[in-house]
């Protein structure tokens, strides 16, 4: 399964007048980062960088002047996503940037079935919250002690790792046997579930005093102890 991680820098909060002004992503295959990225810096024409966006993302109109237009670049970023999902962290706010600057060339938009809400899925897994990519790192412990200013390319690396710590693919994607057990591996992944019996049964760690000790604790605790319950 081909997903990219990516994430936007924009002139403002606008998605039908501001531009996008940078755009990072990675590729992850099976939830595994590739080593590809597309990383692009674009300039957004006539539109200038509103001040509250300058002090989130540092990005000035005079850095982004001889930069390409967006659609001088639509095809790469097209090309790089080709066959992917489209993951980012609150989604909808990229995805309407993405998809106004297709509309403005005449391509199709983007389909939901394609896009992945890191944010959303934060939600459910953490109903408490806070689930800010930041409070999600360090959730995760995730060192992101280097983000000063949010970047498009180093949010899309942090981004990464949370998505695969929540979506458990690190472990899912552990190959103990390697592709061939097709027959004795579980559905999500490499991992066998039908590891070979012990020649020898381990020694039992729990001495007899231990024992004797457990058991005249139950005594006192009477039938309402939770061990009863279990035989235990």
């Amino acid at each position: 399964m081909r997903e990219i991680i990516f994430d936007t820098e924009t002139t403002g909060l606008d998605n039908k007048e501001d531009r996008i002004i940078e755009i990072g992503g990675l590729e992850l295959d099976n939830h595994f980062p590739t080593g590809r990225t597309l990383h692009l810096y674009i300039n957004p024409g006539e539109r200038k960088v509103h001040p509250d966006a300058l002090a989130v993302h540092g990005i000035t109109d005079d850095f982004l002047k001889d930069k390409p237009l967006f659609a001088d670049v639509a095809q790469d970023i097209l090309d790089f996503f080709q066959g992917a999902k489209w993951v980012a962290h609150n989604a909808t706010f990229d995805m309407g940037f993405i998809n106004n600057e297709f509309a403005r060339l005449g391509l199709p938009a983007i389909s939901d079935s394609l896009v992945v809400d890191t944010l959303a899925m934060a939600r459910r897994k953490h109903p408490m919250g806070p689930n800010s990519l930041d409070a999600l790192c360090r959730r995760y412990g995730i060192d992101n002690s280097h983000r000063t200013k949010h970047g498009a390319l180093l949010d899309s690396e942090l981004l990464a790792e949370v998505y695969i710590e929540m979506t458990g693919g690190r472990q899912a994607a552990l190959g103990f046997g390697g592709p061939a057990e097709s027959e004795e591996t579980s559905e999500i992944g490499h991992i066998s579930l039908n590891p070979k019996a012990r020649p020898r049964p381990l020694t039992p760690r729990v001495t007899e005093a231990e024992k004797e000790a457990h058991q005249a604790m139950l005594a006192e605790l009477g039938e309402k102890a939770i061990w009863a319950k279990y035989g235990l």
